[in-house]
């Protein structure tokens, strides 16, 4: 490890954890731990324990001792699903909404105790400072893997993806008409399906299909809006380029849609260059191509 890089990191682990409280056995002064009001906030108006586990990153055993601690003092219920006894719903008692509303209070406080003692000019570099590692610490939990394509998360990625593409482009989007990417042309051998999630979430996704000697096709590429600017779809096309490269493909190619300027300026600051139309796609005003064995590709 460098020392160099460390170092500051671990210096601002202190810095935040003593001046948001987070060290003090009852956070904000609700006699429970940083770790226990954070459950009871996330838990909102309800919600799936395991969904809850994966979104806060805990252990299973120390998320169910802070709900057993949370039911004890009567702010939640935990209890099976309506339908599925498999599943366990966390959800607020009378009384743990109002300690949320007073949570939301005390923290509202609390970031105001952060922001008074600074000007203006402070201030503005601080909340500046503080999106700027908040995006790059939730880049960080970002992860990339292959997916089946009729499965729960890649099915929510093309809903979002094509429901997208109907608002953006200029006559609306049918995938009907559009050039097919059927599950079994994303599935190996005939292709794979990538989805990026965070926390368990599914935020985006971008496929392959290989016709074996041929150029790759990539589609499917789709970020969710809340995780634009996280750098998941350069990734995602770094890791589509990486399948295909380990499968002996040495040109990748695409189409895509005047709208999308946003893909766009992502595929050709990634090294793709436009040529000639490869297909009949009524959706497509551009098509670019990738040579993978290219000098820095």
């Amino acid at each position: 490890m460098d020392s160099d890089l460390i170092e500051p990191v671990r210096r601002f682990n202190r810095t935040v954890t003593q001046r948001i409280g987070a060290l003090n056995e009852e956070y904000l002064a609700r006699s429970r731990p940083l770790g226990a009001s954070r459950v009871l906030w996330e838990i909102g108006d309800g919600a799936d324990v395991r969904v809850l586990r994966a979104r806060l990153d805990l252990d299973s055993g120390y998320l169910s001792r802070l709900l057993r601690r949370l039911e004890a003092e009567g702010l939640v219920r935990v209890q099976p699903a309506p339908g599925d006894h498999r599943v366990r719903v966390a959800r607020l008692t009378e009384a743990g909404r109002r300690e949320r509303a007073e949570l939301d209070r005390r923290s509202d406080e609390l970031a105001w105790s952060l922001l008074a003692p600074l000007n203006d000019r402070q201030r503005s570099r601080l909340l500046e400072a503080m999106e700027t590692a908040r995006k790059l610490l939730t880049a960080g939990l970002v992860q990339i893997a292959v997916a089946d394509p009729a499965g729960r998360a890649a099915q929510f990625c093309l809903r979002s993806y094509f429901a997208e593409l109907d608002a953006r482009f200029d006559a609306g989007f049918d995938p009907g008409a559009s050039i097919p990417a059927a599950a079994d042309e994303l599935t190996e051998p005939a292709g794979l399906f990538l989805v990026a999630q965070i926390h368990g979430e599914p935020v985006g996704c971008g496929a392959l299909k290989l016709h074996g000697s041929e150029p790759a096709e990539l589609k499917r590429m789709w970020v969710a809006a809340d995780a634009r600017g996280l750098g998941v779809g350069r990734r995602i096309l770094a890791e589509l380029e990486h399948h295909a490269r380990q499968r002996g493909v040495s040109v990748v190619r695409l189409e895509t849609n005047q709208r999308l300027t946003e893909a766009i300026g992502l595929y050709r600051s990634a090294g793709y260059d436009e040529v000639p139309a490869f297909n009949d796609e009524p959706y497509a005003h551009h098509w670019f191509a990738k040579y993978l064995n290219r000098p820095g590709a």
